[in-house]
């Protein structure tokens, strides 16, 4: 039904934008926190738990979690207190233990905790004695099997991209257990694991693999996975958001609210996850696999258990398996996918917004290797977004800048007619018929941002790519609020205000780009509504203010394209110095229609082309 008062639609088309953006962006944060609750995070204890831990203990051949009781070690002795293989590539440093043949030391000199250069660099495996224990391992289970305490031997004193290693133990029954472990240039180690019997009696055997991890990683943001995640038989099990597709609930939670939860598949891998971090242990495909996610005293795993294989007397036997241990890099993760890896790529939180956010990201990132520089990028990313949706807005600002010239008419009409609101939509129409007005033109345009805005949100959210990334001047980390408020004297003073209300110098311009738009907008008839909108963009400036500066700029920088538009479309349009009179507006209501003809029998009479009867004749 047309609208009863001269209320620009453009306005409106903002307004649902922008309460449709909060529904998406804060409505799921706000249900979750108030009727689904997360459980705090299990506290790391000060003490080691006992040997045996039941987390790691449904693999006998596995290493337990706290190599026995006592305190805690601290890293350098834990690192100290066995032999090891150096790890040494590009973008992976640390060891691996050679008691119990464990990767538990891996550090990422790429990466930084902070974004000062300064800070340590991004740790993602230490040793089982330390308090952030998370390690990664491969073996097998059986009664011949090498024990959790079995000391390797190695044929190499470091690992490189260009020198594999080779660890080998020899049973006291005669069997070779060798682990051929490689690793590429990026984050991938392929372990090959085989037996070799000499002996007269065959053997049976398990292959095995885990990652394991004392306590939970600090709480992430809304719409992003933390904790046990895996691909199997193509369904991915993690946190299921809003509207996710093919997938499975699995949680820190959910283990240990309801125990231990096993699966069987084909194909496909587990592991631990965190926002910008994946340590993911990839079976054999050739073989069908159980996986089990164990929680017990703080301690994490997920593992998987091979079919038992037969090694023959005199005979071998060999299987492949690989370990992800590093950044969830968007380009690097495609590729280990289209290399064989079963959907890697969704160990990224894009969540059912994948579709757009993906290709949104790969323009970002486009942009950011051509310009050097994030801020620029995004600055690119919101021009080309504009210059696609031009033709569009451009009918959207003209529709607008023609509904403010019809406006003081459609006042007229509305004061004329007063309560005959039947009357008043007649003539209202009949002015956008005449004027070629459309009042809806504006709705395309705000329904196509919606999407692109949100994929925004959830690519600075997620993507290690923007992790840390600065702008110019005090806006050093995009994907983090913007650090400079006016309520603490720009930094003068040491305190820091709340998420809500600490209004960065970005969702300042924000909240003022918004009012000069409604500033360009026609003026709406209800004094009611004239306050509402009065307070949108200083309502709208504090919503803003938690979220990363880089979804400010892009909102700013949009305002301000639109505004240029406005500015255009009210030059062409102008509106008339004063309302027309009464008369003007004056429009004749269509005249009524005839009345429709009785439904019935037709009188009877001559047919037509009969001669008609002449009065006082005879018949002779």
């Amino acid at each position: 039904m047309p609208p009863q008062d001269n209320q620009s639609p453009d306005v409106k088309n903002i307004v649902l934008a922008v309460v449709l953006s909060t529904m998406v962006l804060l409505g799921w944060t706000v249900v979750a926190d108030r009727f689904f609750p997360t459980e705090a995070p299990t506290p790391v204890v000060s003490t080691a738990a006992p040997a045996g831990d039941p987390a790691v203990a449904a693999l006998p051949g596995a290493a337990p979690a706290i190599a026995g009781p006592g305190v805690i070690l601290g890293r350098d002795a834990a690192l100290a207190a066995s032999p090891r293989v150096a790890i040494d590539t590009p973008r992976l440093k640390g060891s691996i233990n050679l008691i119990g043949a464990r990767f538990d030391d891996l550090v990422l000199p790429n990466y930084r905790q902070t974004k000062d250069k300064t800070s340590p660099p991004v740790r993602l495996f230490s040793p089982s004695r330390t308090a952030d224990a998370q390690f990664a391992q491969f073996g097998w289970v059986g009664t011949v099997a090498p024990p959790a305490t079995a000391v390797w031997t190695s044929d190499r004193t470091t690992l490189t991209p260009a020198t594999p290693v080779s660890l080998r133990w020899t049973s006291p029954q005669g069997l070779i257990f060798q682990q051929k472990i490689s690793v590429d240039a990026d984050f991938m180690f392929t372990v090959e694991q085989s037996i070799a019997n000499p002996g007269a009696v065959p053997v049976a055997l398990q292959p095995f693999g885990l990652v394991s991890r004392r306590g939970e990683p600090a709480a992430a943001e809304a719409n992003v996975h933390v904790g046990p995640i895996a691909m199997l038989d193509g369904t991915l099990k993690d946190t299921c958001f809003f509207l996710a597709f093919n997938c499975t609930d699995l949680t820190y939670k959910k283990l240990i609210d309801d125990g231990p939860q096993e699966y069987n598949f084909k194909n496909g891998w587990v592991g631990l996850t965190e926002k910008y971090w994946l340590a993911a242990s990839v079976p054999d495909q050739k073989s069908s696999i159980a996986a089990t996610f164990t929680q017990a005293a703080g301690q994490y795993q997920a593992d998987w258990l091979a079919g038992a294989v037969t090694v023959p007397a005199g005979g071998r036997n060999a299987s492949t398996a690989k370990l992800f241990a590093g950044a969830k890099e968007v380009d690097l993760i495609d590729r280990y996918t289209e290399a064989g890896i079963p959907r890697l790529d969704k160990s990224v939180s894009w969540g059912w917004f994948e579709i757009i956010a993906k290709p949104i990201f790969y323009l970002l990132d486009f942009l950011f290797k051509f310009t050097g520089n994030f801020g620029v990028a995004i600055i690119g990313l919101t021009l080309i977004v504009r210059a696609i949706m031009f033709p569009i807005a451009n009918k959207q600002y003209e529709s607008m800048a023609k509904m403010r010239l019809i406006g003081p008419r459609m006042k007229a009409i509305q004061e004329k007619y007063g309560d005959d609101k039947l009357r008043a939509q007649q003539e209202i129409m009949a002015i956008y018929k005449t004027e070629k007005v459309n009042p809806l033109a504006g709705c395309l345009p705000i329904l196509l941002q919606i999407p692109i805005f949100y994929a925004l949100y959830k690519t600075l959210l997620i993507s290690i790519e923007m992790r840390h990334q600065p702008f110019v001047l005090w806006l050093t980390d995009l994907s983090a609020p913007d650090p400079l408020t006016p309520l603490n004297l720009f930094g003068l003073i040491a305190w820091q205000p709340p998420a809500m209300i600490a209004l960065g110098v970005l969702p300042i311009l924000l909240g003022v780009t918004m009012w000069l738009q409604q500033k360009l907008s026609p003026a709406q008839m209800d004094p009611v509504q004239q306050q509402v909108f009065a307070l949108m963009p200083w309502l709208f400036m504090f919503f803003m203010a938690p979220f990363a500066a880089g979804l400010q700029l892009y909102w700013t920088i949009n305002n301000l394209v639109s505004i240029g538009q406005q500015l255009y479309m009210n030059r062409k349009y102008p509106a008339p110095a004063t309302p027309p009179s009464a008369a003007v507006i004056d429009v004749k209501p269509n005249p009524p229609k005839a009345a429709p003809k009785p439904a019935g029998p037709k009188p009877a009479g001559p047919k037509p082309g009969a001669p008609k009867p002449t009065a006082g004749r005879r018949r002779k």
